[in-house]
């Protein structure tokens, strides 16, 4: 069960919640503290504030801390420290997602290890639930390039945020792709978010910012590191339905990104390539293993399953599963007058407001799609 840093307390005034959040900086600013760490010293002493009180000698029974890490929580997880890292956000417009907390995404927190703090410029909504990664090679073919936008366009208008890396090559197309349809994406970077890499994509970050968000784990003006780059990619998987691999050599980095999503029980898609290309050797390689291979985005939403739980898209339409984005508006809309619980088919007809053959025909639509069954007596249930 993962653990609650705050304990709800509707009366704790506003002060206490942000020495909390500085709390939870200190810590994250110490080199050494990843989350399994920061999840085990939470589990010995309860809150973040305790760890932080804490003696070395009481740090140090903790398994993963010897007298290095604990001596290390002294001088890096400073007070000072967190107040300058406090003040970068909130100059720069930065929001601090912590977990098991609102606003964290729900689908990265149940990962075998979920970052505790989560950095977001931008806007991450409830409906970026409905999230796709597309990753692949830097250093990819015009092909690539091609599909890596095809799909992503594809994607936004079907009304799924497409994630991915900021990454020169397939990630720069899929997330421009989103884009151009007018679509949500949301970026994972590796660095903080002081500093946007590679350099070239300082615009493409900026219009990702406005129509989605960058998100990072890594402290605000952290530089780019070769060891952050597979790190992150478990975050773009874990905030993922599914990822789609393109053009991925069989020594790609998006490799790692596969192994996390199959890790993390995702769905794991590739687009196939040339079979004498070495830039498409490690997607054939995962087809060959039993990833799933697709040729466009209906073949994606039809292998993806039901939803952990119901994604509240607009006010008025939650979704169930991916497939659901496939439907017509009026099928949706039909769809969303059904529950869980058994209600009357008048009722839906009464709901929809047009002529009941067109009800009666769309339920049929909706039931061979295994969206909805028939029950005797005239009443109608979601899957």
């Amino acid at each position: 069960m993962p653990h609650d840093l705050f304990p709800s307390d509707d009366d704790s005034p506003a002060d206490d919640a942000e020495q909390q959040l500085l709390d939870v900086l200190r810590l994250n600013l110490v080199p050494g503290i990843g989350p399994r760490t920061f999840q085990l010293l939470l589990e010995r002493f309860g809150s973040p504030s305790a760890i932080l009180n804490a003696s070395m000698a009481q740090l140090q029974e903790v398994p993963n801390v010897g007298p290095k890490l604990a001596m290390s929580m002294v001088t890096h997880g400073t007070v000072s420290a967190a107040r300058e890292e406090l003040a970068l956000t909130r100059a720069a417009g930065v929001s601090l997602l912590i977990r098991d907390q609102e606003g964290y995404p729900p689908a990265l927190g149940r990962i075998p290890d979920p970052p505790t703090l989560m950095y977001c410029l931008g806007t991450l909504l409830p409906a970026d639930q409905l999230a796709i990664g597309i990753v692949g090679s830097r250093h990819c073919t015009a092909y690539g390039r091609q599909q890596a936008n095809r799909l992503a366009q594809g994607l936004a208008r079907a009304g799924v945020t497409i994630v991915s890396g900021l990454a020169r090559g397939i990630d720069a197309e899929a997330h421009k792709g989103a884009l151009e349809a007018g679509g949500r994406t949301v970026a994972v970077c590796a660095t903080g978010l002081s500093t946007v890499y590679p350099p070239e994509h300082i615009e493409l970050a900026n219009s990702i910012g406005e129509h989605g968000c960058l998100l990072t784990e890594a402290p605000m003006q952290q530089q780019p590191k070769s060891g952050l780059f597979p790190q992150r990619n478990r975050i773009i998987s874990g905030i993922s339905m599914g990822v789609i691999l393109i053009e991925a050599g069989r020594n790609s980095g998006a490799l790692h990104t596969a192994r996390h999503a199959m890790e993390q029980n995702r769905e794991v898609f590739a687009v196939p390539g040339r079979i004498d290309s070495e830039a498409s050797f490690g997607c054939l390689d995962l087809i060959r293993d039993g990833a799933t291979l697709i040729r466009g985005v209906d073949d994606v939403l039809s292998a993806l399953g039901p939803l952990v739980q119901p994604v509240q898209r607009t006010p008025t339409e939650s979704v169930h599963s991916p497939v659901e984005l496939q439907l017509s508006d009026q099928q949706r809309m039909i769809l969303n007058l059904i529950t869980n619980e058994p209600c009357p088919v008048d009722e839906v007809m009464r709901g929809a407001g047009i002529e009941p053959s067109r009800v009666l025909s769309t339920l049929t639509i909706l039931e061979m799609k295994r969206l909805v069954r028939r029950l005797p007596g005239g009443f109608v249930q979601r899957y």
